[in-house]
């Protein structure tokens, strides 16, 4: 069902669907084609600290939109997909985006770009992704950022909590790809923060130090579903030229 609609009609005529047309013949490929697109997002370091949980099986599907408040667009969605951040693959990840940075200079001598692309992976994403539970080592990189900072423009958010708004940017990136590419092909979602965080984890088995950035469901539109004419505030109450 692809369209290949330009950006400008995706932005415009994408929708909060709350309602979906569940006698619609839905085709799940375009969740297929939707999250291999998502892939692509950007994301902080390219480092790719999330997961996308399709949740097809009716039953699960039907207690998780219980877990969604009993909300309308999840309990007659076709599908949800739920995006999640990955906070304990910093480490693989991190040697994996290595290991790629000395593959692309194989045969030809490392120059100094690629020397600190190399060590951005293997000595400055571990200081700064390495946290303990009392958050002691945040404590010690933020004074040194603050010191550092005293001369010179120096990153700060190297705090725990830093971390973890930084892995949501992405992860609420790669969700935003996802919402364009299914109304590219015809389909429409709702991105979702109302739910039971706790519950939601354990029904999908997520890992301990996993968060689940937003659940999106996924369906063909009713009329119903779109509550009313888009608002938005004026232009000039937001964007600033410096």
């Amino acid at each position: 069902m692809t369209q290949h609609h330009s950006l400008t009609e995706l932005v415009n005529t994408r929708r909060s669907v709350r309602k979906y047309d569940q006698e619609h013949d839905f085709d799940s490929t375009a969740v297929d084609k939707a999250l291999e697109l998502t892939l692509l997002s950007p994301n902080s370091s390219n480092m790719q600290l999330w997961e996308f949980h399709r949740v097809v099986t009716p039953e699960i599907r039907a207690e998780l939109s219980e877990i969604c408040m009993g909300q309308n667009a999840a309990k007659t969605a076709n599908e949800l997909v739920v995006f999640v951040t990955t906070p304990d693959k910093w480490q693989e990840r991190a040697q994996m985006n290595a290991a790629q940075v000395r593959k692309n200079f194989e045969g030809r001598p490392m120059d100094s770009i690629a020397k600190r692309a190399t060590k951005y992976y293997e000595k400055l994403i571990p200081f700064v992704y390495s946290n303990d539970g009392l958050g002691i080592k945040g404590l010690a990189r933020k004074a040194m950022m603050t010191f550092m900072g005293m001369k010179k423009p120096t990153y700060r958010e190297v705090m725990k909590e830093d971390l973890r708004v930084c892995l949501h940017k992405s992860t609420s990136l790669a969700a935003m790809t996802f919402m364009l590419a299914i109304r590219d092909q015809g389909y429409d979602t709702c991105p979702m923060e109302g739910f039971d965080s706790v519950r939601a984890k354990k029904l999908l088995g997520l890992n301990k130090n996993d968060e689940i950035t937003m659940i999106v469901s996924v369906g063909k539109r009713t009329e119903e579903g779109i509550y009313g004419v888009r608002h938005r505030v004026p232009s000039e109450s937001v964007i600033f030229t410096h």
